[in-house]
């Protein structure tokens, strides 16, 4: 009975998914713990605390534990993992569940051992790693593992990890900043540099989801954005159109795709010329910016494809791991390699 509750677990910058062996996906909770400012007592995790960004008191912090796919703040990232692993197998911790668990590239054996004690501590027996490419390759079901190269673009919200697979190896990856959190920052900076308007996370994500895009629309079309006027210090609503938030994503997507064509000039002649046959796979919630993969194609005419469920391949991949471990334990670490073979 305990490897029914056997994990898969996505834990993104922005949100943590976990797969249950025999259930498929069974939870989807942004990474985020409300706490109060002074004792630290942690007050909200997940969906509650997400509604309170933007929204406390100055004596209630709402904040990410993860920064770049690695636990910035240990204790808050183990009171987060507990909160989740609890909420999915309850409190039967006699049954203690193996975990697989994707991990940026970037990732050093020193942040992968933190994951695996903060893993131990919240109820996991064993907790194996698995990259994100490898894990995004899987979710989607490329065959990565034979003499032939692809490439995947994950695109979370703190790193993009970029990776030409082949022979079940990453043979040239670059994990790099240019990702979720860069585009909203971008479209945050160029509000408050043409509109002196002052927003919050929340509605620079907002803005980048509803109308944000990667190549030039159509039609402009406009939301309106509610912020701080900086001039009056006064709260204010400004109409931004689809054309503004392509100039802000504009130079960052411009960075994205660079960093790609980095990793493609790294490549072997042979699996590169195997990409420009097959394409790339844009992975990851980021990918779902409109018009992405256009831009990508455009700019290194490489056909580029989105995944049909993005945000969900890489907790997919992980849960087809755990279906298959003595397929795949080749490709796993327990943090104590500083490759994975």
């Amino acid at each position: 009975m305990a490897q029914v509750s056997d994990l898969g677990i996505d834990l993104g910058t922005s949100n943590v998914l976990i797969y249950m062996k025999g259930k498929g996906i069974v939870l989807r909770q942004p990474a985020v713990v409300a706490i109060e400012r002074q004792s630290k007592h942690v007050m909200a995790v997940g969906d509650d605390a997400y509604r309170m960004i933007g929204r406390t008191p100055g004596n209630v912090l709402a904040v990410r534990p993860l920064r770049q796919g690695a636990s910035s703040d240990f204790e808050l990232t183990n009171t987060m993992l507990r909160y989740f692993v609890s909420h999915v197998i309850g409190k039967r911790f006699f049954a203690r569940p193996r975990v697989v668990m994707s991990v940026p590239t970037g990732v050093n054996d020193a942040e992968k051992h933190n994951l695996i004690r903060i893993m131990f501590d919240a109820g996991a027996k064993r907790t194996q790693l698995l990259e994100r490419p490898i894990a995004a390759a899987m979710g989607i079901g490329i065959p990565f593992q034979e003499a032939y190269g692809c490439m995947i673009v994950d695109i979370s919200a703190g790193v993009t990890d970029i990776a030409v697979l082949s022979r079940g190896e990453i043979v040239a990856a670059s994990c790099v900043s240019f990702a979720g959190d860069y585009f909203d920052d971008a479209i945050s900076r160029y509000l408050r540099k043409k509109h002196n308007l002052l927003i919050g996370e929340r509605t620079a994500e907002e803005i980048k989801i509803n109308i944000g895009c990667a190549v030039p629309q159509p039609n402009d079309v406009t939301m309106e954005v509610t912020g701080r006027n900086l001039l009056s210090g006064l709260p204010k609503a400004q109409g931004v159109t689809t054309s503004e938030i392509y100039e802000a994503l504009k130079d960052p997507v411009a960075d994205l795709i660079d960093a790609i064509q980095a990793v493609i000039e790294r490549t072997p002649p042979q699996l590169a010329s195997d990409i420009f046959e097959d394409g790339i796979v844009l992975t990851g919630g980021g990918a779902a910016l409109t018009g992405l993969a256009e831009a990508v194609y455009t700019a290194l005419r490489i056909p580029c494809g989105v995944a049909d469920d993005p945000q969900t391949s890489v907790v997919m991949g992980c849960g087809k791991a755990l279906d298959n471990l003595s397929d795949v334990k080749h490709l796993l670490s327990d943090g104590r390699r500083g490759r994975f073979r």
